[in-house]
């Protein structure tokens, strides 16, 4: 497990792991959870990638599973972002000796503690590898090395580790939503009854204009992503996902489909009118 703030390289250390756990002859996996920043899968999505050659590491963009979180950012969505992790770490695990898996750069306050806990307690992690520039880690490895047995190493940034500008994150985030959303897109016209949360009765549709949604088939995996939009009084959902789809859920975040920009909006104050 990879612990740090945001421009630790904790995905080139990610790569460069890959590459021994190859070179090594081990069946190894690769879980993308910085659903800010994926790079397996869509963003707002935990990703599974199999490396087992060195042709499986020259394009990391398509998960082989995927669940959807819903978020750009842990916040208010703990609980997704870690059961998404844990439920792909237990996938791999039936087919992997190795297993590398990233991170978010959220490690501070209650919330970066609290997600980096929880995915210690239901991850089980044998390794953790913490990076800092400064001293920012040191209490998350306290943290961590006092409530569980996972060996933790704590390392200081490569000097030639480069910042990345907030600009240059929206931009790539941008890219990778257009891409899991590229044309063309199929309108699928659907029932009320499809959503998980279940949507309450009597709510005004046109609320959820632009929700993003995970596509879901009916064993728990994302199958892509999907925009809800509301016309002619009825719901339709946006998405170039195919078969398969049995159900849809709800995330966080409201998406432009001309320019992927993203807003972050409310489920509790859409459905119920609550602001919390």
């Amino acid at each position: 497990m990879l612990i740090g703030a945001p421009d630790t390289g904790k995905t080139t250390l990610a790569r460069q792991l890959l590459a021994a756990g190859v070179a090594a002859e081990r069946a190894s996996a690769y879980i993308d959870a910085d659903v800010g920043q994926t790079m397996v899968g869509p963003p707002a999505c935990v990703g599974l990638k199999w490396v087992g050659s060195r042709e499986d590491m020259e394009d990391f963009s398509q998960a082989d599973d995927l669940r959807f979180v819903g978020s750009i950012s842990p916040e208010r969505l703990v609980l997704q972002e870690v059961l998404a992790t844990a439920t792909l770490v237990e996938v791999a695990r039936e087919k992997a000796d190795l297993i590398i898996m990233d991170t978010t750069g959220a490690v501070s306050g209650v919330t970066g503690q609290t997600l980096k806990y929880h995915k210690m307690e239901l991850c089980r992690p044998d390794v953790v590898v913490a990076l800092q520039r400064g001293s920012e880690m040191e209490p998350m490895v306290g943290l961590l090395r006092r409530f569980f047995s996972a060996e933790v190493e704590l390392t200081s940034v490569h000097p030639e580790v480069i910042p990345v500008s907030p600009e240059e994150r929206r931009s790539h985030r941008t890219k990778r939503f257009a891409e899991a959303l590229a044309p063309p897109l199929n309108r699928w016209r659907v029932k009320p009854t499809v959503f998980a949360p279940a949507l309450p009765t009597g709510l005004d549709l046109s609320r959820l204009d632009d929700m993003l949604v995970g596509v879901h088939d009916g064993t728990g995996r994302c199958l892509g992503l999907g925009v809800l939009k509301h016309e002619d009084d009825a719901l339709r959902v946006l998405t170039n996902v195919g078969e398969g789809m049995n159900g849809l859920r709800l995330g966080s975040l409201k998406i432009d489909l001309e320019t992927f920009a993203t807003t972050a909006a409310d489920l509790r104050e859409i459905m119920f009118g609550l602001d919390l």
